[in-house]
């Protein structure tokens, strides 16, 4: 009785602790600390009395150490029940957090009451709080007395923590949680470190993995507050156990946490001030990895030369002073080293350890000559460097190469003598070294480095490469196949010189020379006569946009680029659509689909970054352009007839195809840069897209609109727009010759709103849905579901600024599946498969959680497209499927005999990336309960060894990969 009634005064107190006045706190506070003296069933709600009382603001002083002695002398904390225990280390932090003041003026007498209070504690909800008390009392300063060793013994006995959270905990607490909270008491105080090291120790020689990372990441953690002084007596047992372990050991991770302890422990003794008769722990520290480690480096099987170097790179890296001391012992050694060996691969690995070394003196940024000793071994590591960029094998060859950029970083190490060594070297290995592996390093490498000296690259690498592209093939062949040969010489020579340009383009003063060189070999291929005109645009094309791309993070670099190479490129093309043009091959080339396809991402990325201001300095060049035909801001200006893009006449037909150069101009553009007669505009691209001829000249005009209409204000303007579009599509996909242009139009007007979230996306993917029922239409729609879900490249996505809402294909997928799934059921045999193709678009591109929840609706109607002759059905199906049997086993388990005939049928198609997609859906079924696969293993196993013999070399190995799997599945330890 006497408990239920303390049972509802807590439960009030609890709710109205805040209303209390100081009196009243004090009355309640005596008469609950009475309480604690009653009957053990009364004690829990007491407790409860006292968590409320311990949150009052007007508590007396004095009350609080009255409340904890109380608790302290009258309560034997564990063997109350969990709930019961939690309630007292929230009192305890209640009154830490209010009344520090109070407890640490009862001493050690504190420390001590605490101790008893979690001595013996298992439930890891209260060892997660009696961890930050601990923690607590460590960190705010409170006496510890004569109880260092208690708190310590009463902590540290859940070293190192052993604890796997039951399935389905609804607390949430994971042992890494324990694991870092526990970390954080050990590792607190230096008063631990003579408890704690033998521990640490003694774990790091047992046999248990998560012992040893867990020691071994304490001791990390312990040497950020450590010293000489509480490390000394220790480091021969600490450095023989971490040696051990990186000598030994076949866990990376182990290697790698050893390795952060060795550089944190040699940290640690770097920072310790030395007095003038104290012992210098670090130099014989240092001494003793260098006795252990360095020999290794000289033996002729290299054995222990990898783990050697890492501990003592490891060392090195802590501090400067460590560094000073390793290098100096270690990098004559390796140079010696190097020169005496001769094995390609010996030197490789020699040269690894070097450039490790070499790595870590970046940490340090620039080192005075009389400091360091990688300075004084500037010729011999120059002369190893190079050398290895000279050998035959790639392999050291790539090694060689990563420490140029290394050598290159270090300021003052390469004299102007050496760099411009490094630079014949980068040159010949860019564009003479057969291996392409050793071609693109030695680009990226030059691309590195060129900011830092641009005026060696600008005049030395930049005009050879200029040199070495205008080469043409020698002038006498004796025989056809020569010339042939000579010209796929020279053809491969220039494809790399213009690969290097746009490589070393990494500074604004060397964007200047190489850009108009590529223009200027743009326009030269353009007046040439050679078959391979179209690839030789490309290849131009994909090294401007390189540059574009290295520019944008460049203000200055980026507006250069793009008011030189933007009016130029259209010059070229405005030159090659005039009617004169047309018929000759140059100017089919440059108008090819292929070569503007190309063209356009250099105008895109040449836009995305420029400044609205200076964004909206072009578009008032670029948009009178194609609407008025006026030319005056293009470089040779002087054009045959006018230009007239949106004009009428198969005479246009060619300028038309030049909206795709407007297409990647104006929606690049940032959103809050206006463009001039943009109704008009949109008008003219709405009228083109839909009566176009041409495909490619329809569609991007198509995207163009979709485009504008993505980034266009909302409000009455755009609403006429989107009318006008849609009155002039509804004729069009009813009936006439250009039905499949007004579908085009319309996925992309709605890919456009669907983005933006706009009321009327809904209106237009209802006939989107409508058009699946429709025979001639229907599989091309069907398809769009695809553009509709998926990332377009070159317009409407976030590095065009187009406006994309987070999480639109969910809202899409909610909002349309179940009408798609509705059409299904309702759609004739000939149709269904529209279905099936535009569902499995959408869930391909579904966020694979999202999909998983919506599985169980969706997965019979996956498994009846299976059965769908089209090839594009089954493939997307497929491809939806197997990230679901790795991610929902469980669920995919309901349907294994479906599966199973499924896949095993289509191992047989006639397609081969059927054949290939399902034989990795029959692989990745090995991923569901094996209770439930045994009965189909022999089944599986024989239809399986059909693939084997397979044409295709893909598909056998797959079918080998699977069928493995199936021979492995039930046996011991799988």
């Amino acid at each position: 009785m006497r408990g239920r009634g303390i049972q509802l005064l807590s439960q009030v107190l609890l709710q109205c602790y805040s209303l209390l006045q100081e009196k009243e706190v004090l009355h309640l506070v005596l008469f609950y600390e009475s309480r604690l003296q009653d009957n053990h069933l009364v004690i829990p709600s007491v407790l409860q009395g006292l968590r409320a009382l311990s949150m009052c603001e007007v508590l007396s002083p004095g009350l609080a150490v009255s409340v904890l002695k109380a608790i302290f002398q009258e309560v034997h904390v564990q063997s109350l029940l969990q709930l019961d225990r939690h309630t007292v280390y929230s009192i305890i932090t209640n009154f830490m957090s209010t009344r520090e003041e109070e407890l640490k003026g009862l001493g050690a007498n504190f420390t001590f009451g605490f101790i008893q209070v979690m001595d013996g504690e298992k439930d890891p909800r209260n060892l997660l709080v009696a961890f930050q008390i601990v923690h607590d009392l460590i960190a705010k300063d409170y006496a510890l007395g004569p109880f260092v060793e208690e708190l310590f013994e009463v902590t540290s006995c859940y070293f190192p923590v052993d604890f796997t959270p039951p399935p389905n905990d609804p607390h949430g607490i994971q042992r890494e949680d324990l694991i870092l909270s526990l970390r954080a008491v050990l590792a607190s105080t230096t008063q631990f470190a003579e408890f704690l090291l033998p521990l640490l120790i003694e774990k790091l020689d047992s046999e248990l993995q998560s012992a040893k990372l867990d020691s071994l990441q304490t001791l990390t953690a312990c040497c950020a507050i450590y010293g000489q002084k509480e490390l000394q007596e220790f480091l021969p047992s600490l450095w023989s156990s971490l040696r051990r372990e990186v000598f030994q050991t076949a866990s990376e991770k182990i290697e790698m946490e050893c390795l952060a302890a060795l550089r944190a422990l040699s940290a640690c003794l770097s920072r310790s001030v030395l007095s003038s008769d104290s012992e210098d722990l670090l130099d014989s520290f240092l001494s003793s990895i260098l006795q252990d480690c360095r020999h290794h480096l000289c033996e002729p099987d290299m054995k222990l030369v990898w783990p050697s170097a890492k501990l003592l790179q490891a060392a090195a890296g802590a501090s400067l002073r460590t560094y000073h001391r390793i290098t100096h012992s270690v990098l004559p050694l390796l140079l010696e080293q190097y020169t005496k060996h001769t094995q390609s691969s010996q030197r490789r690995t020699i040269l690894e350890m070097l450039l490790g070394f070499l790595e870590l003196q970046q940490k340090w940024g620039h080192v005075e000559e009389d400091e360091s000793t990688l300075l004084s071994l500037q010729g011999p590591v120059c002369s190893v460097v190079f050398s290895a960029l000279l050998d035959s094998s790639v392999q050291l060859q790539l090694v060689g190469i990563k420490a140029l950029t290394v050598l290159g970083s270090l300021q003052g190490f390469l004299s102007s003598s050496d760099l411009e060594l490094v630079v014949d070297h980068l040159i010949r290995l860019a564009l003479h070294e057969e291996d392409s592996q050793s071609s693109e390093a030695a680009m990226e490498v030059a691309g590195s480095l060129a900011p830092t000296y641009p005026k060696v690259f600008s005049g030395h690498m930049v005009p050879r490469l200029e040199k070495e592209l205008q080469s043409g093939p020698p002038l006498r062949c004796v025989s056809s196949s020569e010339r042939e040969e000579s010209y796929h010489n020279c053809h491969s020579l220039q494809q790399r010189c213009l690969q290097a340009l746009a490589a070393v383009s990494t500074h604004t003063s060397i964007v200047k020379e190489t850009v108009p060189i590529l223009l200027q070999h743009l326009q030269k291929v353009l007046k040439g006569t050679e078959a391979k005109n179209t690839q030789d645009m490309i290849s131009v094309c994909q090294s401007l946009h390189r540059v574009a791309l290295q520019c944008q993070q460049d203000a200055e670099g980026c507006w250069y680029f793009h008011q030189t190479v933007v009016p130029c490129l259209l010059a070229m093309a405005v030159q090659a659509a005039m009617p004169e043009s047309t018929h000759t091959l140059p100017g089919k080339a440059l108008l090819e689909e292929e070569v503007l396809a190309a063209m356009i991402p250099v105008i895109s990325a040449a836009t995305t970054h420029l400044s609205p201001e200076l964004a909206a300095q072009s578009v008032s060049h670029v948009v009178p352009l194609f609407l008025k035909g006026d030319v005056s801001f293009l470089p040779q200006n002087s054009f045959p007839c006018s230009f007239q893009p949106f004009g009428d006449g198969e005479c246009l037909e060619a300028q038309r195809r030049l909206v795709a150069l407007l297409m990647a101009f104006v929606c690049s553009l940032p959103r809050d840069v206006a463009i001039p007669q943009q109704e008009w505009l949109l008008r003219e691209l709405l009228a083109l897209s839909c009566s176009c001829n041409c495909p490619f000249t329809a569609t991007t005009a198509a995207k163009c609109f979709a485009g504008l209409v993505n980034k266009h204000p909302a409000g009455q303007q755009l609403d006429e727009i989107l009318q006008l579009a849609v009155n002039r599509m509804e004729p069009s996909l009813a009936e006439g010759p250009r039905r499949t242009q007004a579908l085009t139009l319309l996925l992309w007007v709605t890919k456009a709103l669907v983005l933006r979230y706009h009321p009327l996306s809904s209106c237009l993917t209802d006939k989107l849905l409508g058009l699946l029922g429709d025979t001639e239409l229907g599989p091309a729609t069907a398809d769009g579901f695809s553009l509709l879900m998926a990332e377009s490249p070159d317009v409407l996505h976030k590095g065009c600024h187009a406006d994309v809402r987070i999480m639109f294909r969910q809202r899409f997928f909610t909002d349309n599946v179940p009408k798609l799934v509705q059409g299904f059921h309702g759609a004739g045999p000939d149709v269904k498969a529209n279905y099936l193709k535009g569902l499995s678009h959408v869930l391909n591109h579904l966020p694979k959680p999202v999909l998983v929840t919506e599985l169980p609706t969706l997965l019979s109607l996956l498994l009846e497209a299976l059965s769908c002759s089209d090839r594009v059905v089954q493939l997307s199906t497929l491809s939806c499927l197997h990230p679901l049997l790795l991610e929902a086993p469980q669920i995919m388990s309901l349907h294994v005999d479906t599966l199973v005939t499924k896949f095993l049928n289509l191992t047989s198609s006639p397609t081969m990336a059927v054949r290939i997609a399902a034989l990795r859906c029959a692989h990745a079924l090995t991923s569901l309960p094996t209770t439930v696969l045994l009965p189909y293993k022999g089944r599986v196993i024989r239809a399986l060894a059909k693939p084997l013999d397979d044409k295709k070399r893909l598909v056998r190995k797959e079918a080998v990969a699977a069928r493995g799997e199936w021979f492995l599945l039930g046996s011991p330890g799988r």
